[in-house]
């Protein structure tokens, strides 16, 4: 489990074909200071397992599933990732519940920077559209952040100097594909309304409460 907030960025410095997938190795800078074999670090969002440690390099293999449903077939030597390290029990939540099980992508159609404003418009994976609600969290490459708006099949994030700073979301251009991880709590109310209806059960505030909505 994850929280969304960044600690640092990462770069690349590897990729290799293995069996079933690839090896990734990253310069993992400050994370790599308590890392240890299997421990789970998210980069770029996505959960991944740490499989050899050599000083600050971190190497992590990812199967064929995860590089065809994440931006992570696509990173090369030189490319920056987001980095954030397992959650502690003691560690405080300030931002959302962030599996690192990525839901889909997405692609940036706009961006808007000026003195006044950082904005992004991502166009998700139809898959994704249902969870994104204005005003809900959504985890961008692993960066916890709020939907400003929703407008047809598109959204948008308003992005703060300091994310900018610690993250690699400044990188992002037209066209490049971002992690969208939706938030559990509504991704969870939304999968069981859609089997009820399914089911052609009525939605009601007792069937809600029943199931521990309420």
């Amino acid at each position: 489990m994850f929280t969304g907030i960044i600690e640092t960025t990462g770069t690349v410095t590897s990729t290799t074909q293995v069996a079933g997938g690839r090896r990734i190795t990253i310069d993992a800078g400050i994370v790599s200071g308590d890392a240890k074999l299997g421990a789970s670090i998210a980069i770029n969002g996505v959960c991944l397992t740490v499989a050899s440690i050599g000083k600050s390099l971190l190497d992590f293999d990812v199967i064929s599933e995860t590089l065809d449903r994440t931006n992570l077939g696509s990173l090369g030597p030189g490319g920056r990732v987001n980095l954030e390290r397992a959650l502690k029990p003691d560690s405080r939540m300030d931002g959302h519940f962030v599996q690192g099980h990525i839901d889909g992508r997405a692609s940036v159609s706009k961006k808007i920077a000026s003195d006044k404003e950082w904005v992004l418009w991502l166009k998700p994976d139809p898959s994704v559209r249902d969870y994104i609600i204005p005003k809900g969290s959504v985890a961008i490459d692993g960066i916890s952040l709020t939907i400003a708006k929703v407008e047809g099949d598109e959204f948008s994030v308003a992005i703060i100097p300091t994310t900018l700073d610690q993250t690699n979301l400044g990188d992002r251009r037209v066209g490049d594909s971002v992690n969208i991880e939706s938030d559990i709590i509504a991704r969870s109310v939304i999968c069981h309304l859609n089997r009820l209806r399914k089911a052609g059960d009525t939605v009601t505030m007792n069937s809600l409460r029943e199931h521990g909505f309420l």
